[in-house]
C-alpha cells in the first residue's frame, strides 16, 4: 500500500551545481551527495515538507539516466511513493499485469529497497516504489 510521495527526482548533468541552486536561491538543505552503485547514479536530497527533491546525476555512461539525459535534457525524472512492503507490491503489480523496470526489488539510497514500474503502464510517468529499512525514520 502506498504511503505518501517520498520524493520526486530530478536528473541532473552536474549535482553539486544544480544542488546549489535548491540551497542558494530556494533555501533549502541538501544532503548529500550518496553514490547509488546498484544503479549507477550518485544523488543528494532536499527535504522540503513531508517531501524530499532528490537530485539524480549519472556516475557512468552505461547509466540508464545517461540515456535519460541525452535524449531529454535535465529535468523532472520520475515520483518516488514510499511503501510498507516492496515485495509485496511488486507481486501484486506483476500479477496485475503492469508493466515494470524492475521484477525484484533492488537497492536503493540510504539503504532503501526500490523497484521502478514502467513509464507504459502509468501514462508516461517514470514511477518508483521504495521501501525504507526497518526502524528508520523517513528523512522527509
Amino acid at each position: 500500500m502506498i504511503k505518501k510521495i517520498h520524493h520526486l527526482a530530478v536528473a541532473v548533468k552536474d549535482l553539486e551545481a544544480a544542488a546549489g541552486f535548491y540551497q542558494d536561491v530556494l533555501g533549502l538543505v541538501f544532503s548529500g551527495p550518496d553514490t547509488v552503485a546498484a544503479q549507477k547514479t550518485k544523488v543528494g536530497f532536499l527535504d522540503i515538507g513531508e517531501c524530499s527533491i532528490e537530485l539524480v546525476q549519472p556516475t557512468e555512461e552505461s547509466s540508464p539516466l545517461t540515456k535519460f539525459l541525452q535524449a531529454k535534457g535535465p529535468g523532472m525524472h520520475h515520483i518516488c511513493f514510499e511503501v510498507d512492503d516492496i515485495e509485496a507490491e511488486v507481486k501484486s503489480l506483476l500479477e496485475r499485469g503492469v508493466a515494470m523496470v524492475d521484477e525484484k526489488p533492488r537497492p536503493g539510497a540510504h539503504g532503501s529497497k526500490v523497484a521502478f514500474i514502467h513509464p507504459s503502464a502509468t501514462s508516461g510517468v517514470l514511477i518508483e516504489l521504495t521501501e525504507l529499512p526497518s526502524g528508520d525514520e523517513d528523512p522527509a
